[in-house]
């Protein structure tokens, strides 16, 4: 900077998202001056500088929520299958870096408001959905939050100081963050923890999320299922295939191909809650072939009973059901008439408990 500005430089402060032809120098500059580094460009991200005079003053980053954080769970007040259904609603401010020669006051908070007032409109540009929340976390050993507090973020207290490891979370906490949270409007946490989501921030079909307790039980109800199968050469339990593909069509997975790769992300202890083969002292899915085998060649009346036998257990949960219908385009009886497909599908749980024709 050649020249120091006047107090009122705040006003001609600029935000923008990164271009293209700009990312280069941008993952340098942060590669050099933040202590954590770069950050990769992963899912639904955004890159922003901020500008003054065409001169670059900071650069920040938001990308995916946290998967977990007990705090801000507990702050928005909502369950589990809310938060894997509307975590998309929310952003990670995951860097933001102050160029050298810029640490002057109330920079930080100005760049912070104008993020707040166009990062929605910048989300549903980009992915095509808006933006309710925002969050960060901050290192107490480095930092305080000071610029988070005088931006209006609300403090929740601590992480627990896991991290993500793999396909899992580290076996002993490490160093316990600062949680930040910014509401984008003045009902987010109304609308994050509502029975059931307004229409205007819903993204694609509704996808139920299965709990430890669940992924346990699941295996039960495929036990008395015929196994179509010659008895030599079995490695996986008929209810084990089944309660995997059943958990990973309830997740909204579609094909065999989807199925296994779902099944394939597994960690260890999901892997146990189905009761997978162990060998080696690790638990093994079935491969896709197998999946495929079984399910094509599987009593379709036993399945549905046993589905069924799921569903009005899981049921009680539910407080309210939807009814939903539609005419099966070419589906022509033998009487010359349309088919036409009834369902009922629980708001809390997004299953369907059933399906008739």
């Amino acid at each position: 900077m050649h020249t120091k500005p006047r107090p009122s430089y705040l006003l001609s402060v600029r935000l923008q998202p990164i271009k293209r032809e700009q990312e280069s120098l941008f993952k340098s500059l942060m590669a050099k001056y933040h202590y954590l580094g770069a950050s990769p460009k992963i899912s639904e991200t955004l890159w922003y500088v901020a500008t003054y005079s065409d001169q670059w003053v900071a650069l920040l980053t938001f990308s995916a929520a946290a998967l977990k954080c007990a705090a801000r769970d507990r702050w928005i007040g909502w369950e589990y299958r809310h938060r894997f259904d509307r975590l998309k609603l929310l952003a990670n401010n995951t860097r933001f870096l102050i160029l050298p020669g810029w640490n002057l006051p109330n920079l930080g908070s100005r760049i912070l408001s104008l993020c707040a007032k166009r990062i929605s409109f910048d989300w549903q540009q980009h992915f095509g959905h808006p933006l309710l929340l925002l969050e960060t976390f901050v290192d107490p050993r480095r930092y305080t939050g000071t610029v988070y507090r005088a931006s209006n973020w609300t403090e929740l207290g601590l992480t627990k100081g896991f991290k993500r490891v793999g396909q899992g979370y580290s076996a002993k906490p490490s160093s316990p963050k600062l949680i930040f949270v910014l509401p984008l409007q003045a009902n987010a946490r109304k609308l994050l923890s509502c029975a059931i989501l307004n229409a205007a921030y819903q993204k694609g079909e509704p996808k139920m999320t299965m709990n430890a307790k669940q992924m346990e039980s699941l295996p039960d109800y495929f036990k008395t299922v015929t196994d179509p199968r010659r008895t030599h050469g079995r490695r996986h339990r008929i209810s084990t295939v089944l309660s995997i593909a059943a958990a990973a069509t309830l997740c909204g997975m579609k094909g065999y191909k989807a199925i296994y790769g779902w099944a394939n992300k597994l960690g260890q202890k999901a892997r146990q809650r189905f009761r997978c083969r162990k060998e080696n002292g690790k638990y093994v899915i079935p491969s896709q072939f197998v999946i495929r085998d079984v399910l094509v060649r599987a009593d379709p009346v036993e399945l549905d009973l046993a589905m069924q036998r799921f569903n009005e257990d899981q049921g009680l949960e539910d407080t309210c059901l939807a009814f939903d219908g539609k005419t099966m385009k070419n589906a022509i009886d033998e009487n010359a008439r349309q088919t036409h497909i009834a369902s009922v599908v629980g708001h809390e749980s997004k299953t369907t408990h059933t399906q008739k024709k």
